[in-house]
């Protein structure tokens, strides 16, 4: 999932520290390399989910080459409901596109993990996640999927495994995400 870096439109937290412009730049430069890093992989097929939705469709920011699809209206959980609805039979794995340390192992690893669960999921430390999959696609979709999620607070993740009913749910590394320069510091010192 990614928005089109426009200073004040994404990664407003990390703006308020570092500033609208830069944070927009880091952004944009981070999605470049997650692309570089997961998007060609020949074990699975990579769709930008842009938005917003008409400019993200038309944008020569992101590579030509990758389909993509109109991430629409809505809070956070509309959106990928909408990815899951109506993407493609079979197993489907989102990723948010500000986490530095996504790799084609734990792409391959959320994958893998859904051979025998329903779901899966990549938790970040700060109650939220990083990536969510489920099996069957468009077949898995619980009704009720992101119903009353508190979206950004700690509580994200245990609301959208709620939500799941008695699906079986796989973990796979937790990563940071970042949202503020405090997280972009944590990433650094990592590397």
């Amino acid at each position: 999932m990614v928005k089109e870096p426009h200073p004040g439109r994404v990664k407003t937290r990390l703006g308020r520290d570092l500033g609208l412009t830069s944070a927009a730049w880091w952004f944009r430069h981070q999605t470049r390399k997650l692309i570089r890093a997961v998007g060609y992989d020949p074990r699975w097929q990579t769709v930008l989910a842009v938005s917003p939705d008409i400019e993200g469709l038309k944008s020569r920011i992101w590579p030509a080459d990758l389909p993509r699809w109109a991430q629409g209206q809505g809070d956070l959980g509309d959106r990928m409901g909408r990815i899951f609805c109506e993407g493609p039979l079979g197993s489907i794995v989102i990723v948010g596109a500000d986490i530095p340390n996504i790799t084609p192992h734990l792409i391959n690893k959320a994958f893998r993990a859904l051979g025998n669960h329903d779901a899966v999921f990549g938790p970040a430390p700060d109650g939220g996640y990083w990536l969510i999959g489920l099996k069957n696609g468009v077949n898995a979709v619980p009704s009720k999927m992101f119903e009353n999620v508190r979206w950004s607070t700690e509580h994200a993740l245990s609301d959208t495994i709620a939500t799941l009913g008695d699906m079986r749910v796989a973990m796979i590394d937790t990563l940071q995400d970042v949202d503020t320069i405090r997280d972009l510091d944590g990433i650094n010192q990592q590397s």
